[in-house]
């Protein structure tokens, strides 16, 4: 295709997959798209083992990392950020209700205490250093993009960019976070709409495009991708009518045979629907959309909840709960199957069946050419 994204990360095809299971970058990649490797549970030592991954299966193709180094955290100007020394700050009633919620699930409450897998882990979730780190550790790998969510990546990410010759994207949920992000010297923006899974804002997708290619546009020709419910090649279609170059996907990988979600959670996708795909900030304390689950409910709507702690505080609850969840739930605990959840967008509603990785490059690919062609059809004499 002729296309800027096309042109900048040397792809056939400009869909871009985000991920944070290595067998749906590399798949993504081989099928002519762009696999993004979401490395925010990953340190420099343990990013080199799924890197090295994907160097030996992606068949010589580009694909790009993405980091989360926020902009404004709880813990800024603390001195221990570690993760032993922030859960002796968690209110106990937060860790009771939380406790509570697995007790009554059958769920053994101490899987999620100090000293379980999640904490043994030195620094913070989030830890804006240990992000930087890992990226510079990624850099020892042929990566071709790297990408920030939450806010204007630090000058120090830009700059190792620069220094590597490898474009800089970040993530927006508004037009006012686009003018900063060109201002900072970004190399392509990804405006998310509100239906996408994981953080969010309030503006829905269709309108965002739009809103931030006029605010950006007397300033700069950066190409902008569309991010927020895209979960066909029609979607993506329609996108670039607007402007976009291309597409920013994460939700429908979640659907694939490859994909780092269970079994449970795949059967869940598949049985919801659009609404279910809910704007909470249970999970990480930012607002993010999630599927509905039991977890959510309690702790948005249960009049006993303490409400979600500013991040990093929420994640040192919710994680390691919802690992245990996920654990018994797989273990056959159907009252556990209850609370299973995680990151999705509001696509989920279009999710019917479970494919593979490249099967939904390939259709995307289709859906593509057939949305241009009933364009097309449209201003034929």
């Amino acid at each position: 295709m002729k296309n800027p994204i096309c042109d900048l990360l040397g792809i056939e095809f400009p869909l871009l997959a985000f991920s944070h299971c290595r067998d749906v970058v590399a798949a993504v990649s081989k099928a002519g798209g762009f696999g993004v490797f979401g490395a925010v549970a990953h340190t420099p030592e343990t990013i080199h083992e799924e890197l090295d991954w994907i160097d030996r299966h992606v068949g010589g193709k580009p694909y790009g990392v993405d980091v989360l180094v926020p902009e404004n955290l709880a813990t800024k100007g603390e001195a221990d950020t570690s993760s032993q020394s922030l859960k002796q700050k968690i209110p106990a009633q937060h860790q009771a209700f939380s406790d509570g919620l697995l007790e009554a699930a059958g769920i053994l409450a101490e899987n999620t205490a100090p000293g379980s897998e999640h904490h043994m882990r030195d620094h913070q979730p989030f830890d804006p250093d240990n992000a930087l780190k890992t990226l510079e550790a990624a850099f020892d790998h042929p990566i071709k993009l790297i990408a920030n969510a939450l806010g204007v990546p630090p000058k120090s990410m830009i700059d190792m960019g620069k220094r590597h010759g490898v474009p800089v994207a970040a993530l927006v949920g508004a037009k006012e976070h686009a003018l900063r992000q060109v201002e900072a010297g970004v190399d392509i923006i990804v405006a998310q709409g509100t239906e996408g899974g994981g953080h969010c804002g309030q503006v829905s997708t269709l309108v965002l495009i739009s809103e931030v290619l006029q605010a950006i546009r007397p300033h700069s020709d950066i190409p902008v991708l569309a991010a927020g419910g895209i979960m066909t090649g029609q979607q993506m279609a329609a996108c670039m009518a607007l402007g976009a170059a291309g597409a920013w996907t994460g939700s429908v990988w979640l659907a694939t045979n490859e994909s780092e979600a269970s079994d449970i959670f795949r059967e869940k996708m598949i049985a919801a629907t659009s609404r279910d795909a809910v704007r909470v900030a249970s999970r990480t304390g930012k607002p993010a959309r999630q599927l509905r689950s039991g977890w959510t409910e309690a702790w948005e709507n249960s009049p006993d909840s303490p409400g979600a702690l500013p991040m990093p505080y929420m994640s040192l609850i919710s994680e390691p709960a919802l690992q245990a969840v996920d654990k018994a739930a797989q273990g056959g605990n159907e009252q556990a199957r209850d609370l299973v959840t995680y990151f999705v967008g509001q696509g989920v509603g279009l999710v019917d069946s479970v494919r593979g990785a490249s099967q939904v490059v390939q259709d995307f690919k289709m859906e593509y050419l057939e949305a241009i062609e009933t364009l097309n059809a449209s201003i034929e004499d």
